[in-house]
């Protein structure tokens, strides 16, 4: 049996090894008394929130131990990762992961001496701390990250620790509903544990300056059963009425969680279930000397971060860290050699039960590859004689490929979406799913029930941190959204590229799935939403991450659409950002021409002339808004400029553009030169700001010769045409350019010159055809190209 004293041992020494990565490089177990010359010349670290943490990570080995309960934590806290590593050293499984960490006296001489040194652990989490599926560095996402890992894991609790400065974020906010999603019998358990201890950096928290019955009441409405853990300020060392009060309260929650799923096995009980979470009061700083120069340090906010800030130069605040860390009496917990004097290490469990080494942290060994259908099955029908003279919503037919591979796959796929799966026409998938929402709903609401596979609720931020748990713990998953607002996640994105190019280092790291977003309601079609709706900037910040992980898809039409789902869906340890249009639009490619433009991510369309002879102009389009303008600009010029040698070439894969030496996808010389052309001007028809593509081309030579068109925020409330018309992406701008360009390499000036001013009067006319009538003209969705 696990005592009292057992824990209060176990937690005193991992409390010791924490505070002793902060402050020591030698000397590291005390056996003299602290020189200057043994402490780090760089104090770094965060002391505040970590013995809340390893008193948290105690009572779940215990629980773990006496229940065999299979227990993933996520630690929300920033900059905690002292607590996890003295836990991970403790447990053996930071030895296990890393040569030179293991569980001797070298191990913990290097784990001390290592911590947030050059080259070694951080102060938060990082993707080589064992056990982690949350980068640490940004705070806001554990809750919602431990509810993405729970969603189809019936086995597993996922206890949470959220911090009182972290729960003020807006994603924290948002995510303590996940649960109302969680099904009792489907899914696994989340454990919030809300840790209060009153500080940030400088100033109170707002949830550690509530009083209980305020607390009690938010979580009871939010859905709760609260369980309160009440820790007092030192008293003379002795902490066993905490450790008491804290192994009831677990016992209680995981009662309650037991209790939740047995009845939910007999029965779908009317009452909602009232999921349990502990809040847990404890000072901040705990067990840290409550007083230094006459300032309060235990209990305020001057624990947060290093206590005892010079004790290199000051000699009485080297004295008080002498007496602090000899309060954990690590010379009767571990001997010279750091093995354990008595039995308290009965408190850890073994093997794969461990925290560190529990396999849901490492999905990619548990990942399996999604049974996908023959995504050509679903193509639309081109008649290549007669392009565009089908229209299709690529997106409406993507959700019926989307349906079947749920069919197929119905345990460890889902999509995570803000509410707008019916308004991106994705809506085929609920012939095959539902939304999964266990919250009361209508007898006449649709495609909603206590089980599903979608998952939606209007907070970006949820669906990115659920998908994030979900991938990590080896599942697979997509994220749909609208252009304009995929943005709200940008942070977490880029936190997530870290996360993902750092364990593309780790060797234990086995790639996971990719994360996929789909971004539809595009820009290009807002009419009614406006100017706010018209945002395409996530393409540029994808392009500041790695190259090895980032990939732009603009498919052009309904089977490129349909291929790149296929290849994004089979891709590993990517962030694939795929934009599409809902809209119907005409379909230029067969399903044959689509595979093979998409593996290329670039190709000629040449149904206006030779692809071998060189170009007088060249262009490139990318995006379905751009590349239809760009096609209806060329079959314009082949029926006014027949002599006129304009090459088109559309871009489905954009980081093609980049040389090789930068991007594994990107084009060498030969190949760009082969599509672009050498001396010759090149107009490049983009979906989103001009800038992006500009980065890509950087590198490129004779970067004068190309003029990239695209958004350049201009446009409210418009017409179809005359959002493209005011961003200068329409097919009479295409044209005008073309022209211009043509007037300095062709002799016939004159009839340019004229066929320009056409152009011109051309594009004037229609747009005041929309000014006047409300709508666009009949001629400009006249795709078809013979």
């Amino acid at each position: 049996m696990i005592t009292l004293e057992h824990l209060g041992c176990y937690w005193s020494v991992a409390n010791y090894l924490s505070a002793a990565q902060i402050y020591l490089k030698e000397n590291v177990f005390l056996r003299r008394a602290l020189k200057p010359e043994d402490i780090k010349p760089r104090l770094l670290g965060h002391w505040g929130t970590v013995p809340g943490i390893n008193f948290v990570y105690t009572h779940l080995n215990r629980l773990i131990c006496e229940h065999d309960a299979n227990i993933l934590l996520v630690v929300g806290p920033g900059h905690g990762a002292p607590a996890n590593l003295a836990n991970l050293w403790l447990e053996g499984s930071l030895g296990e992961r890393h040569k030179g960490f293991e569980r001797n006296l070298e191990g913990v001489e290097r784990l001390i001496q290592s911590f947030s040194w050059p080259g070694g652990f951080p102060s938060h989490l990082t993707p080589a701390t064992p056990g982690t599926i949350h980068e640490g560095g940004e705070l806001g996402y554990a809750l919602a990250t431990a509810f993405g890992a729970a969603f189809d894991n019936p086995d597993l609790l996922v206890a949470c620790i959220v911090g009182d400065g972290e729960a003020e974020t807006g994603p924290t906010a948002t995510a303590w509903h996940s649960s109302k999603f969680l099904h009792p019998q489907k899914d696994g358990t989340v454990l919030p544990i809300l840790h209060l201890n009153e500080y940030k950096i400088a100033s109170r928290t707002i949830f550690g300056s509530m009083n209980d019955d305020e607390l009690r009441s938010l979580f009871k409405g939010y859905g709760y059963h609260p369980i309160f853990v009440t820790v007092e300020h030192r008293k003379n060392g002795n902490y066993r009425t905490e450790h008491r009060e804290m192994r009831a309260a677990m016992e209680k929650a995981l009662d309650a969680i037991r209790a939740i799923r047995r009845d939910a096995a007999i029965t779908r009980a009317e009452r909602l279930p009232a999921w349990p979470m502990i809040i847990m009061r404890s000072p901040k700083g705990w067990t840290v000397p409550q007083w230094m120069d006459g300032k309060r340090l235990e209990g305020s906010y001057r624990a947060h971060q290093v206590p005892i800030t010079d004790p290199r130069e000051n000699p009485d605040h080297l004295q008080l860290l002498q007496d602090w860390l000899a309060s954990y009496r690590i010379g009767e917990l571990l001997d010279n050699n750091a093995n354990p004097i008595g039995d308290w290490m009965k408190v850890l469990p073994a093997g794969n039960r461990r925290m560190g080494m529990n396999p849901h942290a490492t999905g990619g060994d548990l990942r399996k590859s999604l049974d996908l259908p023959d995504w050509k099955s679903f193509g639309i029908d081109v008649d290549t004689d007669a392009r565009a003279c089908v229209l299709s919503s690529d997106t409406s037919v993507t959700g019926e490929l989307l349906a079947e591979v749920i069919r197929r796959n119905p345990n460890n796929y889902r999509i995570f979406c803000p509410d707008e799966l019916d308004s991106n026409r994705l809506s085929s998938v609920f012939n095959a799913t539902q939304r999964q929402y266990e919250w009361p709903v209508a007898s006449f609401d649709s495609n909603i029930g206590a089980s599903g596979k979608v998952l939606e609720v209007l907070s970006e931020h949820n669906c990115q941190a659920w998908l994030q748990g979900y991938l990590l713990t080896g599942r697979h998953g997509l994220f749909p959204c609208y252009e304009a607002f995929v943005s709200i996640v940008d942070s977490m994105m880029g936190q997530y590229a870290k996360f993902l190019k750092r364990s593309s280092e780790i060797e234990w790291r086995k790639p996971v799935s990719s994360l996929n977003y789909l971004l539809s309601s595009e820009g290009w079609r807002q009419d009614h939403n406006g100017y706010s709706h018209q945002m395409p900037g996530f393409i540029n910040l994808l392009l500041n991450k790695k190259a090895a992980h980032v990939r732009v898809y603009l498919p052009p039409d309904t089977n490129c659409l349909l291929s790149t789902m296929d290849h994004c869906l089979q891709s590993t340890d990517k962030i694939n950002l795929i934009i599409a249009s809902k809209q119907p639009m005409p379909q230029w490619l067969s399903v044959d021409e689509a595979a093979e433009h998409c593996r290329r991510g670039i190709s000629t369309w040449d149904w206006f002339g030779a692809e071998d002879e060189e170009p007088q102009v060249v262009l490139a389009c990318s995006g379905v808004y751009p590349t239809a303008e760009g096609v209806m600009a060329r079959r314009i010029l082949h029926e006014l400029a027949p002599n006129l040698n304009c090459r088109l070439v559309n871009v489905t894969d954009l980081l093609i553009l980049e040389l090789d030496s930068f991007h594994p996808h990107g084009l060498d010389a030969t190949s760009f030169e082969k599509y672009f052309g050498n001396e010759c001007p090149v107009i490049f028809n983009f979906h989103g700001y001009p800038s992006a593509v500009k980065q890509l081309l950087w590198s490129r030579p004779n970067l004068n010769r190309f003029s990239i068109n695209g958004y350049i925020e201009e446009g409210s409330t418009t017409t179809p045409f005359s959002l493209l018309a005011a961003n200068g992406i329409d097919r009479f701008t295409l044209l005008e350019q073309i022209l211009f360009a043509a007037l300095k390499s062709n002799s016939d000036v004159d009839f340019y010159e004229s066929l320009r001013e056409k152009m011109a009067a051309q594009r004037q006319q229609w747009l005041e055809f929309a000014m006047q009538e409300g709508r666009d003209v009949d001629e400009f969705t006249d795709w078809a190209v013979r």
